[in-house]
């Protein structure tokens, strides 16, 4: 199982989630949850702790990369 990040960088729109990418442009993929969340917080430090204290606030998420079998 893989997972990738993404950031919603316009709280008042929540339909705009960007994946984050490396600093070579490439998608930045992670083996283990655990890894990608704690990458994420090394990256938005100031949004992964806002989402602990405010309950509506939700601007950061670790997603499961679907794989198809096909690929």
């Amino acid at each position: 199982m893989r997972f990738k990040l993404q950031v919603q960088e316009d709280e008042k729109d929540p339909r705009q989630w960007h994946d984050v990418n490396a600093s070579d442009g490439s998608l930045l993929v992670f083996d283990d949850e655990s890894v990608a969340r704690s990458k994420l917080e090394e990256l938005y430090p100031i949004l992964v702790k806002m989402e602990r204290f405010e309950q509506d606030t939700k601007r950061t998420r670790v997603l499961r990369i679907i794989e198809d079998d096909d690929d």
